[in-house]
C-alpha cells in the first residue's frame, strides 16, 4: 500500500510552506507529494496569504526534490487550454527527471471561477473528455509528426506536439463518484482511478464499475492503480487526536467516520479495509501544513505496518 501526501494550499499556504512539506514528504519515505488545483479557499479558512498555482508550484518542487512523485488531485479542465496544459506538464516532467503525474478533472467550484474571471461552461464533462484525448494525443504523437484534433470544443491543426515528457507515458489520474461517464473515461484514458472521500463500501462499488469499463475499452483492469483520497488525523493518544482535529476545525467522531483518524493502529486497520476493497494507494489529505510532527508519526508508526 502506497501512502502519498496530499495538500490543499488554497486553504492558506505559501510556496515555502509547500516546499517544506514536500521535503519532509521525501525525507520521511512517502511515495509522492500531491496538491489540489484551486484558487479560492473553502469553508472557514482565511486562505491567507492567497492561492498558489498548482503547476508553478510543481515546477519549483521538481527542481528542489529528488525522489518523490509530484502531481495534482485534480487539475481543473476549465483552468487551462489542453494544448497549453500538455506543454506545461511535459515541461515540469522534464524538470523533475520524469516524476510527474497528471490528475485531470472537469472542474466544479463555480465561485473560484467567478472570483478570478475564469469561464465556467455549462457542459464541462465533454470538454474534459476532449482535453484527455488532446493531452494524451500530443504526448504520444511521434516526434517529427504533427497532431490534429477536431472536436466540439477544441480544434488543433498541425500541432508539432512538442515538448515531449521525460517519461514514456505520464500517468493520468481520473477520479470521482459518477456511476457511468466517469468509469467510461477512466476505462479509456486513466492509468489510475482515484475515489475521493468515500466509504469503503462506495469505493468497492466504484472500483468494480471502473474495472468493467476498462474491460469494455479492451484493456486489462489490473493495468490501472486503484486509490483513495482521505483526510488523515493521527495521534499517539486520544488527546493528540483531539488536538489535531480541533486544529483543522473537525470533530474526532466525524473524522473517524469519514476519514482516517485515531491511533496509528486504528488508522492501519481502516486502511486495511480499503485495501480489501481493492485500494492500492491512499492520498493522505493533510490540512495542517505546519504540523510536521504529524507526518513523522505517520511515517514511523503507520507506514511500516503497511509494507
Amino acid at each position: 500500500m502506497d501512502l502519498r501526501i496530499f495538500t490543499e494550499p488554497q486553504q492558506g499556504a505559501t510556496y515555502d510552506t509547500l516546499l517544506t512539506v514536500a521535503k519532509a514528504t521525501e525525507a520521511l519515505g512517502f511515495d509522492a507529494f500531491f496538491r489540489s488545483d484551486h484558487y479560492l479557499r473553502m469553508g472557514s479558512a482565511d486562505g491567507l496569504p492567497g492561492p498558489t498555482d498548482a503547476w508553478i508550484t510543481l515546477a519549483g518542487l521538481a527542481r528542489e526534490t529528488k525522489r518523490i512523485r509530484l502531481g495534482t488531485l485534480m487539475t481543473a479542465a476549465t483552468f487551462r487550454l489542453p494544448g497549453v496544459l500538455a506543454v506545461q506538464v511535459a515541461q515540469v516532467d522534464q524538470m523533475s527527471g520524469g516524476r510527474v503525474e497528471l490528475g485531470l478533472g472537469a472542474g466544479w467550484f463555480e465561485e473560484e471561477h467567478k472570483a478570478y474571471g475564469i469561464p465556467f461552461p455549462k457542459e464541462k464533462f465533454g470538454r474534459l473528455e476532449e482535453q484527455l484525448a488532446i493531452v494524451t494525443g500530443l504526448w504520444s504523437a511521434r516526434t517529427g509528426e504533427t497532431f490534429d484534433f477536431r472536436g466540439e470544443y477544441y480544434t488543433l491543426n498541425d500541432s508539432p506536439a512538442l515538448p515531449k515528457p521525460a517519461q514514456d507515458r505520464i500517468p493520468v489520474l481520473i477520479g470521482g463518484h459518477g456511476a457511468t461517464r466517469t468509469p467510461r473515461l477512466a476505462g479509456t484514458y486513466a492509468d489510475e482511478f482515484n475515489m475521493p472521500f468515500a466509504s469503503v463500501e462506495d469505493s468497492e462499488r466504484q472500483f468494480g464499475r471502473v474495472r468493467d469499463a476498462v474491460r469494455e475499452a479492451g484493456r486489462r483492469p489490473e493495468d490501472l492503480v486503484y486509490s483513495n483520497a482521505l483526510v488523515v488525523c493521527v495521534g499517539k493518544d486520544d488527546q493528540e487526536v483531539a488536538r489535531r482535529a480541533a486544529a483543522i476545525g473537525r470533530e474526532v467522531d466525524e473524522l473517524k467516520l469519514n476519514g482516517l483518524a485515531g491511533s496509528p493502529d486504528e488508522v492501519v486497520e481502516k486502511i486495511g479495509r480499503y485495501q480489501e476493497a481493492g485500494s492500492q494507494r491512499v492520498y493522505l489529505q493533510m490540512l495542517d501544513l505546519s504540523d510536521l510532527d504529524h507526518l513523522e508519526l505517520i511515517s514511523s508508526r503507520v507506514q511500516p505496518q503497511l509494507t
